[in-house]
């Protein structure tokens, strides 16, 4: 008969725990980096058409060792404080990996969207944002939220507005909160930055030879076969850029089903016909299998579940057939499954890397924010002057000239996208060497423990140098 099941927070604080042993720091600054600093549950009530629902909400800010903290804001009827709590030390870590100067926070809203009209989904929001308010809980120096499961640009954009009503002297209040639309001082590329950043992760993962080889794979994403569970925001854009980057996309799950094929699926035709007949199954050429979960334990080299947690179990993972299982969403794996999975030799990804892109470009549009200019709006002409000038030099010194085709590719200068997906690489491949410098030096240990470890050692620094301990 087997356990009862960790919760989500103790996985995440076993996890820290393993790797706090490796780190050597004294105890009372260990026990300050793990706690939860605040907490904030609240009630409050909205008028339905239907008479009045009194709605749960929370606002855990888990680390303040930096300033804003940040995490997203769910809706979601299935969230608990426990689950918030974790999330918001998941951010933490998060942060800290990617060398983002936030501490860790995250808020949800106990409620199903989807039964609510949209009139009614943006009074929550505005109640949701003025009980912020009303504790400090919010603001571009304070805490500043993100979208999350359940929540995306509009709400974002209903919040900014809510708080600027309620700050109507604060110039950088459009930095309260991340993932706006762009015409609400948005930054271009947040919408894909999340899965795009799985798949720089991956990408990464994948071109380290020595680590392919014992795991039998080859190097490179090429002709690799994945599958992708969870077709959201994360799920439909990493899946894209995987493919796109030469990948296999051998099967997809959503919530109604999933389906496979181990000869390639075409996501876009997929996509197509889900909004054709409100369902992935049925795919034309493709297996059908009844439970999402199903496609977790099909033939794949890589498996990226970008759904909900706890999908990976003591239950399935003895079933689990990837050699390398990339973390889209947050805490997708048990700490009883992880156990099984890392006996049998398979890579884990872990969540608080793989899925930081999201945070990384908040960063992005936080700073456009504060400094009130797009980027690349100054210098992107100047790029292409000085390039054009270094193309005639060139021109002239070899008595040849390029087409204006060419010539047009190569004095481009970036624009905000381009910078932003530019920037969003580099720290990706950055965090996942420096992950994995510690992974290899360090014995017995797998790659999350070695991003614990190094969240843990910056976070320590952090606290060290402000004096907050010896």
């Amino acid at each position: 008969m087997s356990s009862s099941p960790t919760s989500f927070f103790d996985t995440v604080c076993k996890n820290f725990d393993k790797a706090a042993a490796f780190t050597g720091h004294p105890q009372g600054l260990l026990d300050q980096i793990k706690a939860c600093n605040s907490v904030y549950q609240f009630m409050f009530p909205v008028q339905t058409d239907e008479g009045y629902d009194v709605i749960s909400a929370w606002r855990v800010e888990h680390s303040q060792h930096k300033l804003p903290t940040k995490g997203g804001i769910r809706f979601s009827e299935n969230v608990n404080e426990d689950e918030v709590k974790a999330l918001a030390a998941l951010m933490t870590y998060k942060c800290a990996i990617v060398d983002v100067p936030f501490g860790g926070a995250k808020g949800a809203v106990k409620i199903n969207p989807a039964k609510y009209t949209l009139e009614e989904l943006q009074r929550i929001t505005r109640r949701y944002t003025a009980e912020l308010v009303k504790k400090n809980f919010i603001g571009p120096g304070i805490d500043v939220p993100a979208p999350d499961y359940g929540t995306g640009p509009r709400e974002m954009a209903w919040i900014v507005d809510t708080y600027q009503a309620l700050n109507p002297s604060s110039i950088d209040a459009a930095a309260c909160v991340t993932g706006k639309p762009v015409s609400q001082g948005g930054i271009r590329g947040r919408k894909e930055a999340t899965g795009r950043g799985v798949f720089y992760a991956i990408r990464e993962v994948c071109s380290v030879a020595e680590d392919m080889k014992a795991l039998g794979l080859s190097t490179g994403l090429d002709g690799k076969r994945v599958i992708v569970q969870g077709l959201g925001n994360v799920g439909y854009h990493a899946a894209k850029f995987i493919q796109e980057g030469g990948g296999i996309i051998v099967g997809l799950a959503e919530y109604e089903g999933a389906i496979y094929n181990p000869k390639g699926l075409d996501l876009e035709a997929v996509i197509k016909h889900r909004k054709e007949t409100r369902s992935i199954r049925n795919f034309p050429g493709a297996t059908t299998l009844d439970s999402n979960r199903a496609a977790l334990e099909m033939e794949c080299d890589i498996l990226v579940p970008a759904a909900l947690e706890n999908q990976l179990t003591e239950e399935n993972a003895p079933r689990i057939k990837a050699r390398i299982i990339a973390e889209g969403a947050n805490g997708p794996t048990t700490a009883e499954a992880e156990d099984i999975l890392l006996k049998k030799g398979i890579m884990i990804i872990p969540d608080m890397y793989a899925n930081a892109g999201g945070v990384t470009v908040s960063y992005f549009e936080w700073l456009k924010n504060l400094q009130h200019v797009r980027m690349g709006r100054m210098g992107r002409r100047f790029t292409e002057r000085s390039m054009g000038q270094v193309i005639d030099v060139i021109e002239k010194a070899t008595g040849k000239k390029i087409t204006d085709q060419q010539k047009a590719l190569l004095v481009r200068g970036p624009d905000e996208e381009d910078l932003v997906n530019s920037g969003l690489e580099d720290t990706m491949i950055l965090a996942y060497h420096e992950i994995r410098s510690i992974w290899k030096q360090t014995k017995g240990i797998d790659l999350r423990t070695a991003a614990f470890i190094s969240a843990v050692n910056k976070i320590a620094t952090s606290y060290i140098e402000l004096g907050i301990f010896p």
